[in-house]
């Protein structure tokens, strides 16, 4: 028998639960940009990725269209992708630092990441209706990965995302947390901690630097060898 989020990753490759989502990552693939042309492109939803025993679950906002979008792997051959993974292998949660695609060998070490919507949307903003249809992959996951312990939230719209994932599975904080680099708040049995998302928008500007992100990857590497 597969194992339990293997049939959640089935699932999720799969779906074409949302049209607009779906149109969008065909014709980001079909119009692909001249550096990406003869490539062939995945362009479909981006399923979780990581070790089924991991304490750390990472939460992104949802695929790059020519990142994941394009290498079916979240966090995949896109800027982004060059400073997280970067930042979880110094902190011991990746076996090397660089994600280009598949199967280039990258291997996570009790680290999970997963995204609150599965799909590459346009301008990188899916609806509330998107994000409610596709939130149920990552409640899931949530529930399979027994040994979490610790979240990051890259972004407000993870930080929001998990805590209705959450809730839908009975964790409700009496009072909602607010996001901010550096937040910190008890969710049920998880520690979520908030990160600033790794966008060029952010670490062109400074308003992100390797040192701010090694910090919070810092923090939950402590949280995680606790027990």
């Amino acid at each position: 028998m597969p194992d339990p989020i293997h049939r959640v990753t089935d699932e999720v490759v799969k779906c074409r639960r949302c049209p607009r989502l779906v149109a969008w990552r065909e014709q980001t693939a079909r119009e692909a940009p001249a550096r990406f042309r003869n490539e062939r492109y995945w362009a479909r939803p981006v399923p979780g990725f990581g070790d089924p025993k991991a304490r750390l679950l990472v939460v992104g906002l949802a695929p790059a269209a020519h990142g994941g979008n394009r290498t079916g792997r979240a966090f995949t051959g896109d800027r982004s992708g060059e400073w997280l993974y970067r930042a979880l292998y110094r902190a011991g949660f990746a076996n090397q630092p660089e994600s280009v695609s598949k199967d280039d060998g990258l291997r996570l070490i009790g680290a999970y990441i997963a995204a609150v919507v599965r799909c590459a949307p346009p301008a990188n903003k899916p609806t509330p209706e998107e994000r409610d249809t596709c939130i149920g992959y990552l409640e899931r996951e949530m529930e399979l990965l027994r040994d979490l312990c610790a979240v990051v939230a890259l972004g407000s719209f993870a930080w929001d995302g998990f805590l209705r994932a959450a809730a839908t599975l009975g964790h409700k904080p009496s009072r909602k947390p607010r996001f901010g680099h550096g937040a910190r708040a008890k969710v049920g049995p998880w520690t979520l901690l908030g990160s600033y998302h790794p966008s060029q928008q952010n670490t062109f500007t400074g308003v992100l630097t390797e040192a701010m992100l090694d910090g919070i990857f810092a923090e939950a590497r402590a949280m995680t060898e606790v027990g």
